[in-house]
């Protein structure tokens, strides 16, 4: 027997998290003077609420998971009589993949086994990555297969997406060289990606917000891999009208793809990409 640990930067629905009984690590974020736990229900901040935050002016930071934390979580599933597999936020772009490494190796010593997986993934990245864990646990698997299985696997889990307002991933520093994006003319808009550092990349620009979801609907089309998985996860910055449009396009080109889950971008992701973010999640030939 045994438990996968997922943080909240996975943007997973709850209705999820019950279904394949993962256990959440979640992060914390602050706005207007309030600290907040990302859970996947928003149930400590509605999602709309903070995004009208951000949209209002406010700015919100985040936190990552500390040491303590994760041990708390490895010592309660072991008390259990579990093995642990966690499946971590890119340590690119947080410092909580280090805190659970230093929570694993105090349990080096221990009779029952925890795993930890760098997914170099982020929002529905990272969750399209848990979902596949979950998906084989439930087929039997044991935790070394289904470590092995995401391992293999994980780097063919294409990130894309498009930011409204680049100010919110310069702000937190989580975009080094963004002013390359940057045009004089409002309606250009980047399109971005995460590499297999896990890394938040520029790649390309698009004139207007309608060219750059129609990139993203492309980048399925060019760089799929009919071999891997046909699930597609679609997460967004309040802005689920794009989001099935962009569900629209995808399922119209033909691939045997499924759009399985459309979901928010978390407070914790959302804080550093703003509102209106759209970002498209499938298996591809390569990041």
């Amino acid at each position: 027997m045994y438990t996968i640990v997922i943080n909240s930067s996975s943007d997973l629905t709850e209705q999820l998290r019950k279904e394949f009984d993962f256990v959440l690590a979640p992060l914390k974020f602050n706005v207007k003077g309030s600290e907040y736990v990302n859970y996947l229900d928003y149930h400590n901040l509605d999602v709309k609420d903070f995004y009208q935050m951000l949209r209002d002016g406010e700015v919100a930071t985040t936190s990552q998971l500390n040491v303590a934390e994760f041990e708390e979580i490895i010592q309660a599933e072991f008390d259990k009589g579990k093995d642990v597999l966690i499946l971590s936020f890119s340590s690119a772009l947080s410092g909580t993949y280090n805190s659970a490494r230093i929570a694993v190796e105090s349990f080096k010593d221990h009779k029952q086994k925890v795993y930890l997986l760098d997914t170099k993934a982020a929002s529905l990245g990272e969750g399209l990555i848990a979902y596949i864990a979950g998906l084989k646990q439930k087929e039997g698997k044991t935790i070394e297969e289904v470590y092995k299985y995401i391992e293999d696997i994980k780097l063919n889990v294409a990130h894309w997406f498009t930011v409204d307002d680049l100010m919110f991933l310069k702000r937190g520093g989580r975009l080094g060289g963004a002013s390359a994006l940057i045009g004089s003319i409002l309606s250009i808009k980047p399109i971005l990606h995460v590499d297999i550092e896990g890394r938040l990349i520029p790649m390309e620009k698009a004139r207007g917000r309608k060219r750059a979801l129609q990139a993203l609907v492309d980048k399925v089309k060019e760089t799929h891999d009919p071999n891997l998985p046909k699930d597609v996860f679609i997460s967004h910055g309040d802005d689920e009208e794009a989001a099935l449009l962009v569900k629209e396009k995808i399922e119209a080109l033909g691939l045997d793809l499924k759009v399985t889950l459309v979901n928010y971008i978390g407070p914790v992701i959302g804080a550093h990409s703003g509102p209106r973010t759209i970002a498209v999640f499938f298996f591809a030939t390569q990041r």
